[in-house]
């Protein structure tokens, strides 16, 4: 009986179709015959091998957000952070030198900090709002350079023009953007619209932790690497092969249950967060509000220049001078609707405390020694029900 129930002739019929893709589940892959053994690939899609190298399910997730990002090639890590690295790994070697924005997610600083270091691989920081000064940190070593837009945490915008600008006049220097906040909606890193040494092109590589927006739900860890150049897709591909990275089918069926809405989502997220933005503007407690989108955030003209739409990540930041952390970390304990915990990009609104301490090289934040940030994730509460929130807990500050 185990025979007949592993080898059952019953195959179901062809032609069946549905709202959403099905879910292929596999490690092993099937050959019809040891022709299609010798002869099947799956580096450019045109059949299947074994369940790390893709199903029809991650197939048609990696398709679809190709689309999302504006690239011509994607493929799928088992989280954001995984994607950072993959793209370290494969354009970085012995010798070689990679950019970070002073900005950019803390993790993908310390994997090049501590893992790349390790492989004598060398870093240098930069300030994402002074294009000019790029120039001079970029030498015959430097191979890679990190963008983020808007930074993590304290979501100044950076010079994407400028910067892309600088990286133009060196060959050989790849550039990757962070592209979680944007989401592929906020604007189009692939090609900005305006000129960059004679044309238009944006980045060449976007990473995207799924997990947050395409998601949706708060409940799926992936992440995304996506380019136009299919040269520069193979040399990613063949490290992702060797890295072993795959995603569950479940998962990757979560991402694409996600996507149909995500404009929506995505819209509804950034038009609450204004309204909680411009509301904290009013707020005496607060020393500053950070969004991309207020006239006052540091990088707000870079953003207008090639944003319409802005994510729902709002922070604010309290004077060190008149509150302590107890104070703040009181405020944020008082909040009712807005739960403590990471991530964003789920229905839910995520609030998270940070130390200003050591946080920054440049800006307004460098070399600060007291005061604390605290980011809102607004979620798709009635954004009225979580400013009430807001009001309640900052009135316990007192």
């Amino acid at each position: 009986m185990s025979t007949k129930l592993i080898h059952h002739p019953y195959r179901p019929p062809a032609g069946f179709d549905a709202v959403l893709p099905a879910v292929h589940k596999a490690s092993t892959v099937i050959f019809k015959d040891t022709a299609a053994l010798k002869t099947q690939q799956w580096q450019d899609k045109s059949g299947y091998t074994y369940g790390l190298h893709g199903t029809p399910t991650t197939f048609t997730l990696e398709a679809r957000l190709a689309t999302l990002e504006g690239g011509l090639h994607t493929l799928l890590a088992p989280s954001g952070l995984a994607a950072l690295g993959l793209v370290n790994m494969a354009l970085l070697q012995a010798g070689d030198e990679v950019l970070l924005p002073d900005n950019c997610y803390g993790p993908n600083k310390d994997f090049v900090k501590v893992e790349l270091a390790q492989w004598g691989i060398t870093h240098k920081v930069y300030d994402p709002l002074d294009a000019a000064a790029l120039s001079g940190l970029i030498t015959a070593k430097t191979k890679l350079l990190w963008l983020e837009a808007a930074g993590s945490v304290t979501l100044e915008f950076p010079d994407l023009i400028g910067l892309l600008q600088v990286a133009r006049q060196h060959d050989g220097l790849v550039t990757a953007l962070d592209n979680t906040w944007g989401a592929g909606l906020a604007f189009d890193a692939f090609d900005l619209g305006l000129p960059l040494k004679g044309d238009s092109r944006g980045v060449d590589i976007t990473v995207h932790a799924l997990t947050k927006y395409p998601s949706g739900g708060g409940d799926v860890l992936m992440g995304s690497i996506t380019t136009r150049d299919t040269k520069l897709d193979q040399t990613l591909k063949l490290t992702h092969m060797r890295l072993g990275f795959g995603v569950g089918g479940n998962d990757a069926e979560g991402v694409l249950r996600g996507l149909p809405s995500m404009k929506l989502r995505y819209a509804a997220h950034d038009a609450s967060a204004r309204l909680v933005a411009h509301w904290l503007t009013q707020r005496s407690e607060l020393a500053q509000v950070l969004h991309p989108a207020l006239p006052g955030s540091p990088g707000h003209a870079h953003w207008a220049q090639v944003c319409t739409s802005a994510a729902g990540l709002v922070s604010v930041v309290f004077d060190g001078q008149r509150y302590n952390v107890a104070q703040v970390d009181a405020f944020v304990d008082a909040l009712k609707l807005f739960k403590i915990g990471y991530s964003w990009g789920g229905p839910l609104s995520l609030v998270m405390p940070y130390s200003l301490r050591g946080m920054r090289q440049f800006g307004r934040f460098a070399g600060a020694q007291q005061g604390v940030l605290v980011r809102l994730a607004v979620g798709l509460e009635d954004p009225q029900d979580l400013i009430a929130d807001l009001g309640q807990a900052l009135s316990k500050l007192a």
